[in-house]
């Protein structure tokens, strides 16, 4: 059972049905103890950092996630949240991956970042997932040790990340078609 924690302002319907397509079972809850024996996480986002993290916050699910020792896949904002700090709304985030969210700061770019971008893995696991995967960002984390993967819009950003148990993906693989299909099957088969 994959486990969705539904902390306010994510598209569920998106990430649930794109599960249901490669015969995945979840179950999506506000409730730790309704997600505690999850053989993985999924964080959701199409949301604010500060919107998010005060959820997490206010549903005192900061803590469990941070100890849960399986997989945890957090979705846009989601990863952006597994940073120490987001420079959306300037806020304080869980901690799990070092470093700062920082918006685009291109000025001839159009914000948000809205579409499909070429993503390039780095790692032979999803090697062969590369390909445009869809995005709707306008903060981006840099490319660091813990970047598998990266994407451009004006300068290269990570697009997928990984510190201990924790990954993140900048892009909705739940939007991007039989590509990101692939991605989530890939990454839950090695959960």
């Amino acid at each position: 059972m994959i486990g969705i924690i539904d902390c306010g302002g994510a598209n569920l319907k998106s990430l649930t049905y794109a599960l249901e397509r490669i015969k995945l079972k979840y179950r999506i809850s506000k409730v730790w103890s309704d997600l505690s024996n999850s053989r993985a996480l999924i964080l959701p986002g199409v949301s604010a950092a500060g919107n998010v993290m005060s959820n997490i916050r206010k549903l005192a699910l900061e803590d469990r996630i941070r100890d849960f020792n399986k997989p945890v896949l957090g979705i846009c904002v989601g990863m952006q949240v597994l940073y120490e700090h987001s420079d959306e709304e300037n806020k304080t985030c869980l901690g799990l991956i070092p470093g700062v969210v920082k918006k685009f700061s291109n000025p001839k770019l159009v914000i948000p970042h809205m579409g499909w971008n070429m993503v390039n893995f780095l790692t032979s696991e999803f090697e062969d997932c590369s390909g445009h995967f869809y995005f709707a960002n306008s903060y981006h984390a840099p490319i660091d040790t813990y970047s598998l993967g990266y994407s451009e819009y004006g300068e290269r950003f990570s697009a997928f990340v990984k510190q201990n148990n924790f990954y993140g993906v900048q892009f909705h693989p739940e939007k991007s078609s039989k590509l990101g299909e692939k991605f989530l099957k890939k990454f839950f088969e090695m959960a």
